[in-house]
């Protein structure tokens, strides 16, 4: 029912920075924690950044000092931004809502990163 969608993907040089935005249908106080996720090919998903509704975050070792992660409560948008990237960042990004035991995922979109 709630809709995700992502975009801010795309091809990019190592080094480079992207930013990822995740609109959400609905209020972002609905939901308790918000997160992007990244599947990479042959690999299984893993959870990158997480922020919850009361503002404390979260980051795998290999992001921290490297990606941010922020929401815009106002346009109803989670951002993801992403510096100093590197060709291990590559992969599929995928936004993630839970709003209590029910969690809502977008389509994903590709992050490629060339040495």
């Amino acid at each position: 029912q709630v809709q995700v969608v992502e975009s801010g993907g795309g091809l990019v040089q190592a080094g480079g920075s992207l930013r990822l935005s995740c609109a959400a249908s609905g209020s972002l106080f609905n939901f308790n924690i918000m997160g992007w996720y990244r599947q990479s090919s042959g690999k299984q998903r893993e959870s990158v950044a997480t922020i919850t509704s009361g503002g404390a975050t979260k980051y795998t070792e290999s992001v921290k000092g490297r990606f941010t992660i922020s929401t815009d409560t106002g346009r109803n948008t989670l951002y993801l931004q992403m510096n100093s990237l590197k060709p291990e960042d590559t992969a599929v990004y995928y936004c993630r809502l839970q709003q209590w035991t029910t969690v809502s995922w977008g389509q994903g979109t590709q992050v490629t990163v060339s040495s």
